[in-house]
């Protein structure tokens, strides 16, 4: 095995994973939820954590959700509900929002934790 295929890359901002978040608390998110990868590459090529942000059906009327649609579904990104996770509850890719929504996503992350 060469060095460069053994290196972990992690997984890549804007990736959409199936993550068990369970256990949870209150009103946190449960089960096994699709999550938009919003942590940036080089975080999570580094360390064991991921940042992620699970996809929703249900529409609320939120600021800090963003519509999107994946894999033929309407929904929400819930930045709401943001997450650092260990990369060992990734169980599955799913694919990679256009780079448009992600850049979005950003921005709104980028407005919820600015002082104003």
């Amino acid at each position: 095995m060469d060095v460069v295929s053994s290196v972990h890359r992690g997984p890549r901002q804007g990736e959409v994973w199936l993550v068990a978040l369970d256990p949870t608390k209150g009103s946190e998110i449960r089960k096994t939820w699709p999550c938009l990868v919003v942590s940036p590459d080089e975080m999570n090529q580094h360390i064991a954590t991921v940042i992620v942000v699970p996809l929703t059906t249900r529409v609320c009327a939120y600021p800090t959700r963003i519509g999107i649609y994946f894999q033929r579904k309407t929904g929400q990104a819930a930045l709401d509900q943001i997450r650092t996770v260990d990369q060992v509850r990734l169980v599955k890719k799913l694919g990679v929002v256009p780079e448009a929504t992600s850049d979005q996503v950003a921005g709104v992350l980028v407005e919820m934790f600015t002082r104003g």
